[in-house]
């Protein structure tokens, strides 16, 4: 989508008026997303997709509303429609900077997202509606690879020389016999953890939020540390987290199946 502010539903025309619009360019949604900022400095998000079979916006929309009642802090929906073929949002500001980008130490950054991840890991799996476990995950990413939501581009390093159909069959014979099912992000990057100063302030893009083994945040968490901060870091990051290893197996398919979806 072009930087150009879209053309918003028409119901947020008063509410909206005045703002100026900037495109976000972090993180790897497939929504735009825009930053709203008033005369005044107040913060607003709109996120937008078109609307399709395999869209996440209005799935995300019910997570976030859902994960505001654990008391876990995530970005806040104010308002969502479809209007114009398009899926919209509106999300309230969650105060900071990502995780990624945030002028803190390494070692605060690992410590952080590894209380983060564990406060949200807690919650009681019993009260989670979203089930994202390995049959369903598996199922989604065959459905965008054969739609062509899959960018291959963006692949690590390790398969991008690989033909996707010969990595949707090895997802499948790596796929794990047993879960550990706890209530996961989904999308566990530090990009889409926001801390203020050096507080935890929230979780944002929860479009994938929901029951899955631990290993489908920690794969993608130690991955970006390791890239991010360096893997000298990955070890302060799991102690403080509270587990002493990861399962190099399921450590794998998560990674892998990161690549489809």
């Amino acid at each position: 989508m072009s930087p150009v502010r879209p053309a918003f539903p028409i119901t947020w025309k008063q509410e909206l008026t005045g703002y100026s619009w900037e495109l976000q360019t972090t993180g790897g949604s497939d929504a735009a997303v825009f930053r709203l900022t008033s005369p005044d400095g107040d913060v607003l998000f709109v996120k937008t997709e078109p609307v399709r079979c395999l869209g996440e916006l209005p799935g995300e929309a019910a997570r976030l509303r859902w994960l505001t009642t654990t008391g876990v802090p995530c970005a806040r929906v104010l308002d969502e429609i479809t209007a114009t073929g398009r899926h919209w949002m509106l999300l309230d500001d969650v105060p900071g900077n990502d995780l990624s980008s945030a002028p803190i130490e390494p070692a605060a950054k690992a410590r952080i997202a590894a209380k983060a991840l564990r406060w949200l890991h807690t919650l009681m799996t019993d009260s989670c509606p979203f089930d994202h476990r390995v049959s369903h995950r598996i199922e989604q990413a065959c459905a965008r690879w054969e739609a062509g939501l899959v960018d291959t581009d963006d692949f690590d390093d390790e398969h991008r020389d690989r033909d996707p159909s010969e990595l949707l069959v090895m997802l499948q014979r790596l796929r794990p016999v047993h879960e550990d099912l706890i209530v996961t992000h989904g999308d566990a990057c530090l990009s889409n953890l926001i801390v203020d100063e050096d507080r935890f302030s929230g979780f944002i893009d929860c479009g994938r939020l929901g029951l899955a083994d631990r290993h489908q945040d920690l794969a993608l968490a130690t991955r970006d540390i390791a890239e991010q901060l360096g893997q000298s870091w990955v070890p302060l990051f799991l102690d403080q987290y509270g587990i002493e290893d990861l399962d190099p197996a399921r450590t794998r398919f998560y990674r892998l199946m990161d690549e489809f979806l």
